[in-house]
């Protein structure tokens, strides 16, 4: 993984066992959404502003069988 396509990104609301801060691939995060795998689902996060790397809480979903 190449540091210099590494962004750190903040992380508000979710389940509390995610850790508050996240280094992810830059491409990752260029719609301003990322969703995280996380016990048989996906947490998902929208940008809260284009000028932070803060991402919030929207909704977790399960992963289709």
């Amino acid at each position: 993984m190449d540091s210099d396509n590494l962004a750190e990104i903040i992380l508000e609301g979710g389940p509390e066992d995610l850790p508050n801060v996240l280094r992810i691939e830059r491409d990752r995060i260029a719609d301003g959404k990322i969703k995280i795998e996380r016990q048989g689902g996906y947490e998902h996060f929208e940008r809260r502003d284009q000028n932070a790397l803060t991402f919030r809480w929207t909704a977790r979903t399960k992963i289709a069988e």
